[in-house]
């Protein structure tokens, strides 16, 4: 029997309206994308519950153990955007290169901590990107707004940078439990 590493199943990028940003599943063929979509939606009264309660942190830390495979961990911008990662524990084959705490059952909140600050350093790249408007991304406006906005196109609820799509799966592929720079 070979030993098996957890590994990235999905990362998920949630606007602040709690509307899907991005979501990448890994590797894409294996993964029921309307499965995933549950699951990311389902964590969204985690982030609810807990905000009250949080201070500076950003890591929302383990928000829900799915089964005994799958795992939810999250974190949260100043913007009120929250990144989400489904850990896979039996993810992928151990090799060579996997350290022995990377095999060890179960995980601790700080090593997904790189993963969290490059997705995060990902997404402030694609702010200041002059061309992408956070605000096209939000759901429609309400009536109230409606007058306000009539003006501003509203676009796709999805993040299309191919830069930032490419990013987050190479932080997704890099990832790895004893991983500390992404």
């Amino acid at each position: 029997m070979t030993s098996r590493v957890p590994s990235v199943a999905c990362i998920g990028v949630i606007g602040k309206h709690n509307n899907p940003l991005h979501i990448s599943l890994f590797p894409p063929e294996e993964r029921a994308p309307l499965e995933f979509q549950f699951l990311l939606s389902s964590c969204l009264d985690i982030f609810e519950a807990r905000l009250p309660h949080k201070t500076a942190d950003q890591d929302f830390g383990l928000l829900q153990a799915v089964d005994e495979r799958l795992a939810m961990y999250g974190w949260l911008t100043n913007t009120g955007v929250k990144f989400v990662i489904v850990v896979d524990m039996e993810g992928r084959p151990a090799t060579a290169f996997d350290s022995k705490s990377s095999t060890a059952v179960g995980l601790r909140d700080a090593d997904l901590k790189p993963a969290f600050r490059a997705l995060q350093t990902a997404y402030i790249m694609l702010l200041r990107n002059p061309f992408y408007n956070p605000d096209e991304h939000s759901p429609l406006p309400s009536r109230a707004n409606a007058e306000q906005r009539a003006d501003q196109r509203v676009g796709s609820t999805q993040i299309t940078s191919q830069k930032f799509i490419k990013e987050v799966k190479r932080i997704g592929d890099a990832w790895a439990p004893g991983v500390t720079n992404i």
